[in-house]
């Protein structure tokens, strides 16, 4: 029987799994497939942060400090004046995040128990005011909040000192992300792949070749979500082809779906034997089909491989596997209780994503309204719209919950059809099946007061969309289908149910102007001072090849810059002849959305936040108050809808 090793590399989220080789292994396994997973992120990570990880970090750093061949970083430093301390605290603090060793929240909240580094700063800060951000954080009694923040700044200072001191590719989130990310040639990853290896290198082909040695496997199946890891993938697959030359490597996943699509290197399957396309069921069932029959002639479906030392696609008439049909998502092989909860930030949606481990699923194939003209929609994963049914998705909801004894659940679809929503949580209810979930969502008209309050019984907590621009022209050339006023009234009415409300923001849209920017800025903080959001993070806006912006451009008054490229293309570079400096607002935009999560600010004029000068709003600075007394009267008490 073939044994299937399917491997999500360095580096994802250390807090949960990513889905792709969870969904990938039920299907297999229904299918009667022998199916083991692993998240090499996870173990790259817990290696690197043990004793034995930073006594050979400190052995490295303290040979280039006695040279004297570089120049060290204030974390750097840090590291090496505390490292004694270091070494002793870091097992303990990983275990509290790994919640087990919650008891150690009294050390570890208190100053002086962990060695603290540059990360540490805001909270020496905010200690020189009295405390007063701590306390409006955590409160009296948040010790195991605090704790958790703490330990999460000592990680993120342990994070700076590898990327640092040991190599300049690492992230908790991400490696060598640089290398891959809309990368036109396959030269700089395989020039890091034919350099000398970092420390982090070694510990990752230690690690991976043990993989190999205990796994065997017949097949190896990698899945790359992000550019971030893509340089580990083939660095795994080099190693995977050395030790076990005689196994086939598939590589699929989001990275590759939108970034590889005009693939043209051959170097490429120098590395690997097989990329697919899309969903990746059945090309992935497919390809083993043709493994375990190698006397009957190959099948492919949206299939890279080598013919000729070329490049070829081949896609023979397959069709996918419904939804339905995919199979119930498991975890099972992987190390659930090692996963990390962190804290890392103050912005509470933020919070959602490092804090818990969260079964991950998906409502819908694709996306039901697919006409926002900055997104994908000419992609499958987007265009192709498939809903599951109430019933069955609970039927996955139990498995999942029995499987893990986790019932928290985040939806990761592109954006919840408000249907779908409807009939999941009525199931719910009727079930009495209790779980904690959250995802994203559009800002619908459908979501009336009614609505969220069925939503928040069901076990909502939290929902994430898409404000944008906060420009109702800007919306419509968008056709993003929602209006400033509808975002107000739908985010007050998911507000007062009691779930948290995260608006995407975007900076630099085609024609843009600076006025319009400031106005949406103006927009954003209103909507704060009204309650109607808690959460919100700017975004510069690209333009990616696969959208109706990138592929008609002159439609939105903009030029690409055409690069060649025969390795990976997606974000595409481009002129915008109005002129505006966008980047220069970047850091005035995030210093205000972050103030105004903290409840600062808000009733500062919005110029406030820049170094430089910007013309005043021409927002009315009642809007939102008034459009939502329109909507809802004027007492805009908490429960006030409900009357």
């Amino acid at each position: 029987m073939l044994r299937v090793l399917l491997i999500t590399p360095p580096m994802t989220q250390i807090n949960t799994p990513y889905p792709a080789t969870a969904y990938l292994s039920g299907f297999l396994k229904k299918h009667g497939f022998s199916v083991q997973q692993r998240d090499i992120g996870l173990d790259l990570f817990l290696k690197l942060f043990s004793q034995e990880g930073l006594i050979r970090i400190r052995e490295l750093l303290t040979d280039k400090n006695e040279t004297g061949t570089e120049v060290l970083s204030p974390s750097v430093r840090n590291f090496l004046k505390q490292e004694k301390r270091y070494v002793e605290t870091v097992e303990g603090v990983v275990r509290f995040l790994q919640g087990k060793d919650s008891t150690l929240a009294y050390q570890i909240s208190r100053k002086g128990f962990l060695p603290e580094g540059p990360r540490f700063r805001v909270v020496q800060d905010w200690a020189k005011q009295g405390d007063p951000n701590l306390d409006w954080a955590f409160g009296a009694l948040g010790n195991h909040d605090r704790a958790k923040y703490f330990a999460s700044l000592y990680l993120d200072d342990l994070s700076d000192v590898i990327r640092e001191g040991v190599d300049p590719r690492f992230e908790l989130s991400r490696y060598a992300e640089k290398l891959a990310a809309s990368a036109p040639s396959f030269d700089p990853i395989l020039n890091s792949l034919n350099a000398a290896p970092t420390l982090v290198d070694q510990i990752l082909d230690e690690i991976w070749g043990e993989t190999l040695q205990r796994e065997n496997p017949s097949v190896i199946g990698m899945s790359l979500p992000f550019p971030g890891n893509v340089y580990a993938a083939f660095r795994m697959a080099r190693l995977a082809k050395k030790e076990l030359p005689q196994v086939p490597i598939i590589l699929g996943g989001g990275y590759v779906n939108t970034e590889l699509r005009e693939l043209k290197d051959p170097r490429v399957f120098d590395e690997v034997d097989y990329i697919t396309l899309d969903d990746g069921e059945r090309p992935f069932f497919t390809l083993l089909e043709n493994l375990k029959n190698p006397s009957q002639t190959p099948r492919y479906l949206r299939t890279f491989l080598r013919e000729n030392n070329q490049v070829v696609l081949k896609s023979d008439s397959l069709h996918d596997i419904p939804l339905k049909d995919s199979g119930v998502p498991t975890y099972d092989g992987l190390a659930l209780d090692n996963y990390l909860s962190l804290n890392e930030a103050l912005n509470p949606m933020h919070r959602l994503w490092s804090d818990g481990r969260w079964n991950k699923l998906t409502l819908a194939h694709g996306c039901y309204w697919k006409k926002c003209t900055f997104c994908d929609v000419s992609l499958d994963y987007i265009g192709r719209y498939e809903p599951q049914g109430a019933s069955l998705l609970v039927d996955r909801i139990e498995q999942l919950v029995k499987e893990t004894g986790e019932t928290g659940f985040h939806f990761v679809d592109e954006a919840a059809p408000p249907k779908v929503l409807v009939a999941l949580a009525e199931e719910l209810l009727r079930r009495g099946v209790k779980i904690t979930w959250w995802g994203n969502i559009r800002f619908e008209k459908s979501f009336t007061p009614e609505v969220t309050q069925l939503l928040a019984r069901s076990g909502c907590i939290a929902v994430s969309g898409g404000l944008e621009v906060a420009s109702d022209r800007l919306l419509k050339l968008m056709e993003k289908g929602v209006t400033v006023e509808q975002v107000a009234q739908v985010s007050a009415a998911f507000t007062e149910v009691g779930i948290l409300v995260h608006a995407y923001l975007m900076f630099g849209f085609p024609t843009q102007t600076l006025q319009e920017t400031i106005d949406s800025l103006e927009r954003v903080r209103q909507l704060f001072e009204a309650g109607c959001i808690q959460s919100a993070f700017w975004h510069r806006f690209s333009v990616t090849v696969h959208s109706p912006i990138g592929k008609n451009p002159a439609r939105y008054g903009i030029t690409i810059k055409e690069i060649p490229s025969t390795f990976a293309k997606n974000d595409l570079e481009f002129l915008d002849p109005t002129g505006c400096d966008h980047e220069a607002l970047h850091p005035g935009l995030k210093k205000a959305v972050y103030n105004y999560m903290l409840g600062l600010g808000l009733e500062e004029d919005v110029r406030s936040w820049f170094d430089f000068p910007v013309p005043k709003a021409k927002v009315n600075r009642k809007l939102i108050s008034q459009c939502l007394s329109q909507a809802f009267g004027e007492d805009r008490s908490p429960g006030a809808y409900y009357s």
